[in-house]
């Protein structure tokens, strides 16, 4: 693929909840630019974006997949994302580098959950969308329900672009309401060929409402055409596409379009769409940036001549080796140059460059801003790293990553494997920033942490299947927060002989309870500034690894403030391992001393369940210590809004599917964090 014109690129993705259909999309965009030849279903396991065994097997995305086609004059960058929470980092580190999105939503279950998580991730990236009505064909279609849900649910504006031409199984088009015609999709030919035709008589006066309000979304964004509208006049579709766009570019306006992805039918108007609606890399703000040190912003414009400045937002582990995927801001890249790493200090050389299509590889010598390519030779990169010219550093803003809520214990099935398991688990860390792994202290066990009980399964499955690895794998264990009830203070002095040398330090601090989810705050004293600036940090460093490690059960601290009182320092008395050794152990029994508490991840459920069997699900809930916090009546099924501990959630699935006789499902997220019962209290020590 030659390199298109800046104003031709458009950099997207695809993001919506599980099973609203992005990967069948993906598919067909990939058909009707021509990219592929035969169609694959995400049910047969032949998707080309789904391109992981273990997402075949599944039939969901699990890795977010990129690839690059053509339609008309235009380059899509196309990325496809996961839909499930567990893969939540996916999503995020996607939306970080993307210019626009198409969000999908399902006619018949409309905005889902993660509907509203993908779309808060956009809006804090402030990413321009466009939305398309999936499965227009299933019975209990409702795709006015779904628009009204954008707007109640997500606070959204959205903009009706298009009618269905038939109900549910009968949907065969789209009525265009800009340029007013009729598109019928032949499925003789997969959808490839669209006919069109005039407006049905019948559905006239339907049309002329539904314009009505589209043409005065659009005068909110185009004094001229408002005039127009006023006055009377004719209105071109170029005009209205215009004002439309201005509206998109800004987050007012949400175009939404209708189809089914499945039966061949809307996929080329939202291609349209893309072109019509979505920013191009010129036309986004400059990006900010700083140089190392300074706080000062520099802002970087989509500029092949500018600095070279680029975003690691993916790492994978291919075959051993790391693959990173850029976004390019600024300047350019050629194969064999050299980079500097500014978020890690390190140089290297960017040994080859790539475009991605999926899983494949197209060899290219050349990146430029605005471009998403991979790169081959990068050993020290990260999510999140920043690359530039080593003659002009800068620093670009990383991502936002979530913290796991989920852990297991594993251990090798063969201790041979030792090795060669720890050397696997460190090359998932490459690519998963959410997947942590530690060992524990007392069992020496290794323990790894994720988001969810489906993303420890994945990863263990890509032990045995990619690595090659066979482990022992124990029962999902929640992973806790420690926090504080009530304010403390303690004085700690410390000396002692070590190593045939007095190491002495003595720390005075006050602990004190902050509100839920605020995290941990550290205050020093004026009086701070007299120590040495060394040992200023290493007490800083070593507060902030206690809180990190654990102070009574071994689980990260938070929600408390810790406020250095006072802090003696003796020139030639005071050690650095002496003021560590006190403020470690001082932290620690003001802690204890400050009425200890576990706090549990709770978690927002949305259950599906059919009327005759919303009782026992409910009472199921109740049993679960759940809080119900609204019900929706949906067809022929009670959709159930609920908050529940992640604790009771473990198997679930079986148990709902028993309560419903197989018709009812849930999908859950992350809320917030709060106090575990006490019986849980009781078996970690902290309650007599």
């Amino acid at each position: 693929m030659t390199q298109p014109d800046l104003k031709n690129l458009r950099n997207i993705g695809i993001i919506s909840h599980i099973d609203a259909g992005k990967t069948t999309v993906s598919e067909r965009i990939l058909y009707y630019t021509g990219e592929i030849h035969r169609l694959g279903e995400v049910h047969d396991g032949q998707a080309t974006m789904d391109w992981m065994e273990q997402e075949q097997q599944r039939g969901i995305t699990i890795t977010a997949t990129s690839t690059s086609c053509r339609w008309g004059e235009t380059c899509i960058n196309l990325i496809d994302t996961p839909g499930h929470i567990d893969f939540t980092i996916e999503v995020e580190r996607s939306l970080r580098v993307l210019d626009g999105a198409v969000t999908i939503f399902s006619a018949v279950e409309g905005v889902q959950p993660q509907s509203e998580s993908v779309w808060r991730q956009a809006d804090r990236y402030s990413v321009p969308r466009i939305c398309l009505i999936n499965k227009m064909d299933r019975v209990g279609a409702d795709y006015q329900g779904v628009i009204e849900q954008i707007r109640q649910r997500l606070g959204a504006r959205p903009v009706l672009m298009q009618l269905p031409y038939g109900e549910e199984s009968e949907f065969s088009g789209v009525i265009d309401l800009v340029a007013d015609r009729l598109l019928v999709f032949d499925t003789e030919d997969r959808g490839l060929t669209v006919n069109t035709l005039p407006v049905p008589e019948s559905l006239s006066e339907e049309v002329a409402g539904a314009r009505e309000a589209l043409f005065e979304a659009a005068a909110d964004w185009d004094d001229d055409l408002l005039a127009a509208l006023l006055d009377g006049r004719e209105i071109s579709a170029q005009q209205v596409r215009a004002a439309l766009r201005r509206g998109v570019l800004a987050c007012g306006l949400f175009p939404v379009f209708l189809g089914s992805a499945l039966r061949n039918k809307g996929v080329q108007p939202l291609l349209d769409g893309v072109t019509d609606f979505l920013p191009s890399p010129l036309e986004l703000p400059a990006v900010a940036a700083h140089r190392p040190g300074e706080p000062a912003e520099v802002k970087l414009v989509c500029d092949p001549q500018g600095p070279f400045c680029a975003l690691a937002f993916k790492v994978l582990s291919d075959e051993g080796r790391k693959l990173t995927y850029l976004r390019i801001y600024s300047g350019q890249l050629k194969m064999g140059e050299s980079v500097l790493n500014s978020t890690r200090q390190v140089e290297e050389r960017a040994a080859r460059l790539f475009r991605m299509h999926a899983h494949k590889r197209e060899r290219i010598d050349l990146a430029r801003a605005g471009d998403i390519v991979a790169v081959a030779g990068l050993k020290e990169a990260l999510t999140g790293d920043t690359l530039c010219s080593p003659r002009d550093p800068l620093v670009l803003a990383g991502l936002n990553i979530p913290e796991p809520v989920i852990s297991l214990a594993i251990e090798p099935k063969r201790i041979q494997d030792q090795d060669k398991l720890l050397n696997s688990l460190d090359k998932l860390q490459w690519e998963d920033p959410t997947f942590r792994v530690r060992e524990d202290r007392e069992t020496g066990q290794l323990v790894l942490s994720g988001m969810g009980e489906l993303h420890l399964e994945v990863v263990l499955r890509r032990l045995a299947d990619d690595f090659g690895v066979e482990v022992n794998a124990g029962f999902p264990q929640v992973v806790y927060r420690e926090s504080i009830t009530q304010a403390a203070s303690h004085r700690e002095r410390f000396e002692r002989e070590i190593d045939g040398r007095l190491q002495r330090g003595e720390v005075a601090l006050s602990v004190a309870p902050r509100a839920r989810g605020t995290g941990w705050l550290l205050q020093f004293p004026d009086s701070s500034a007299e120590l040495p600036a060394e040992m200023a940090s290493a007490l800083e460093e070593t507060l902030n690894q206690a809180l990190a490690a654990g102070l009574q059960v071994g689980y990260p601290v938070v929600d408390l403030e810790v406020r250095i009182d006072e802090l003696p320092f003796e020139p030639g008395v005071t050690t650095l391992s002496g003021v560590r050794a006190a403020a470690q152990r001082g932290l620690m029994l003001a802690v204890r001393n400050a009425g200890p508490v576990l706090l549990e991840p709770v978690m927002e459920l949305e259950m599906t369940a059919p009327f005759e069997a919303s009782g026992r699900v409910l009472a199921s809930l109740q049993q679960k210590r759940g809080r119900v916090e609204g019900m929706e009546s949906r067809q022929e099924c009670e959709i159930i809004r609920a908050s529940v501990p992640l604790s009771e959630t473990f198997g679930y699935m079986t148990e709902l599917r028993s309560a419903t006789q197989g018709r009812g499902s849930f999908t859950m997220q992350f809320s917030h964090y709060d106090r575990a019962p006490e019986a849980v209290q009781r078996r970690y020590g902290l309650i007599p």
